[in-house]
């Protein structure tokens, strides 16, 4: 019985001193005495206690203003949000100091700590990049006027990350066609990708997508279209390896274009003209869709025998199964 009094005493003791200390913080949060609560948000700043110290600061800053201490103030209000995470806050926070004090001495770091905000409230490629391209333009502006600025580096990292990001939505956007096997809006996609931004950092990937999605648009195609069409992969072939002749996709879209070399009948040391080359073309074309035809029912057959399997394994597998129950079942009986 006594241990349960101590034990109840000391929890009671225990949220009166709590509930003093959040008190005593309200109460100086509501206190009038500016320099007790200026000399308290500082404390709190350096014991990295930054959401009081924000708070603290904002009140202050009520009556601060026209004060020599009013952009220390404001300063520090702003750093607190920022040390706090809430970059949202901290960004407005010093969007209006620099307006009020754009000679202040913390008006170089409030500055990038401001770009800083805007380059960590922006979103994952997959969402929406409108912070993005705000924060490509006012991280540009300021290297424009603040080319030799202490963290001129730190922000052509930032730059170079968010274009990133852009390359990568695009690029991924236009992939999306390619993997719905939608290859004539991919190729249209692709190239869209480069006529916005020719130097995209997929630039390689792209032009490759570009070609199969040429190739795999062709063998699609109804015969009396697939000339044309194969034509239009070579010539996305030529542009790729005119750009990326050593990259890793060569072999793969060479041994391509010799496949459509011989579905077009262009053998080293052969021309054909006129009515005999038609004539040759379509038996090439007509002998290549053979083919294609073959591979797909094959590839049809053989995965209906596979479900057939999957299917039988699966009913013997009931049949066991019922079997063993019934087994013992009929132990249990006996």
């Amino acid at each position: 019985m006594k241990v349960k009094i101590m034990a109840a005493a000391v929890a009671a003791i225990a949220a009166v001193a709590l509930s003093s200390c959040k008190s005593q913080y309200e109460m100086l949060l509501n206190s009038n005495d500016v320099d007790l609560k200026y000399e308290a948000a500082f404390r709190y700043f350096n014991e990295a206690k930054f959401t009081k110290a924000a708070a603290l600061f904002e009140s202050i800053s009520v009556v601060t203003g026209g004060t020599e201490r009013d952009d220390t103030v404001q300063y520090y209000w702003g750093l607190s949000n920022y040390r706090a995470k809430d970059y949202y806050t901290a960004e407005t926070n010093f969007g209006k100091f620099l307006e009020s004090y754009p000679r202040s001495p913390f008006s170089s770091e409030a500055r990038f700590l401001r770009l800083d905000c805007m380059y960590r409230s922006t979103l994952r490629y997959e969402l929406d990049q409108s912070p993005t391209y705000r924060a490509i333009d006012a991280i540009s502006q300021f290297m424009k006027e603040y080319p030799d600025a202490s963290h001129a580096d730190v922000c052509r990292e930032m730059l170079n990350d968010l274009n990133a990001r852009l390359d990568t939505k695009a690029f991924e956007a236009a992939r999306l066609y390619y993997k719905m096997e939608d290859y004539i809006a991919s190729r249209v996609a692709f190239r869209n990708v480069l006529k916005d931004d020719s130097e995209n950092i997929f630039r390689e990937d792209i032009l490759y997508y570009i070609a199969m999605s040429s190739y795999k648009y062709a063998q699609l195609s109804v015969l009396q279209k697939q000339k044309e069409r194969y034509m239009t992969f070579v010539d996305d072939y030529l542009n790729f390896i005119g750009e990326y002749p050593d990259s890793e996709y060569r072999r793969e879209l060479d041994t391509i274009y010799r496949r459509v070399q011989r579905i077009l009948g262009r053998y080293p040391g052969q021309q054909a003209v006129g009515a005999d080359m038609e004539e040759h073309d379509d038996r090439v074309f007509e002998k290549e869709r053979r083919r294609l035809n073959r591979e797909q029912k094959a590839i049809m057959r053989k995965g209906a025998r596979l479900n057939e399997k999957l299917v039988d394994d699966t009913e013997d597998m009931v049949i066991l199964r019922g079997m063993e129950n019934e087994s013992e079942a009929k132990s249990e009986n006996f």
